[in-house]
């Protein structure tokens, strides 16, 4: 019965005041055995005029999403839940039983600040919920988001004309934009069943705006072990109505 409610039986709602994500590029390799055989890295090839060599680049993105009134669709807005999340994801694709490509997410961990929100996350999803204490200070046109219990530090800068982060390897926003979502999936796997679940987004008003960061702290990027991830993109959403369908699964084909 726990298998089958954690397949996301059913779809979802929720609002987004707002969401923060910074993409990090590493080399794939780095990232290969972070997934499932069943998914395949989205990547971005990058070719050093200096050196001759390419680079072919995978990217994790942590994003931080103020959320208000989730709940099942088709109940009313009162009885939703107001939480931040913060969620660590890697750019993937899967290619579906009728041979369909699909683009989305990986999930490796999220973080949360409600109690609730981790019972409920750990019952009706595969999204690995921590609960950690998770701040926010404004001032001017500057913004940060800090957890004091894991040291988490993501402060930027609200200005127009923001540049892309100095050794991105986007040579412009619109390259970038690729990787600034929306993605339409996210991606689980049971090994012991062999399973794919495929939950897809919807969203409206999905318009990012860069960002300029001016300090960020990952500790869980360090537990990753990546030796050099690179800042590649920094945006923010704001306004979102978002809504997750009811996931659906298939059998993992290992002959392909």
């Amino acid at each position: 019965m726990l298998d089958f409610l954690k397949k996301h039986p059913f779809p979802v709602k929720a609002f987004f005041d707002y969401s923060l994500v910074f993409s990090f590029a590493v080399p794939k390799e780095e990232l290969q055995n972070k997934i499932p055989s069943c998914l395949e890295l989205d990547t971005f090839k990058k070719l050093d005029n200096k050196t001759g060599k390419e680079t072919e680049y995978a990217f994790v993105a942590v994003a931080m999403v103020k959320t208000k009134e989730l709940r099942p669709k088709g109940f009313p807005k009162f009885m939703g839940n107001d939480f931040f999340l913060i969620g660590y994801r890697i750019f993937v694709n899967y290619i579906d039983s009728k041979g369909k490509k699909l683009r989305g997410l990986y999930i490796l961990k999220s973080e949360t600040n409600k109690a609730k929100m981790q019972i409920l996350g750990g019952i009706f999803t595969q999204y690995k919920y921590s609960i950690i204490d998770i701040n926010t200070h404004k001032k001017g046109n500057k913004f940060s988001i800090f957890s004091n219990k894991t040291e988490f530090v993501a402060k930027v800068e609200f200005e127009e004309n923001t540049e892309l982060p100095k050794d991105s390897p986007f040579k412009n926003w619109k390259e970038a934009r690729r990787f600034a979502g929306p993605l339409p999936n996210t991606f689980t796997f049971n090994p012991k069943t062999n399973e794919v679940l495929i939950i897809k987004g919807l969203r409206q008003n999905w318009r990012p705006n860069p960002v300029k960061v001016l300090e960020y702290k990952i500790p869980f990027l360090e537990e990753l072990n990546l030796k050099n991830p690179i800042l590649a993109n920094a945006f923010q959403i704001e306004n979102i109505p978002y809504e997750w369908e009811k996931g659906r699964t298939e059998k993992w084909n290992t002959a392909k």
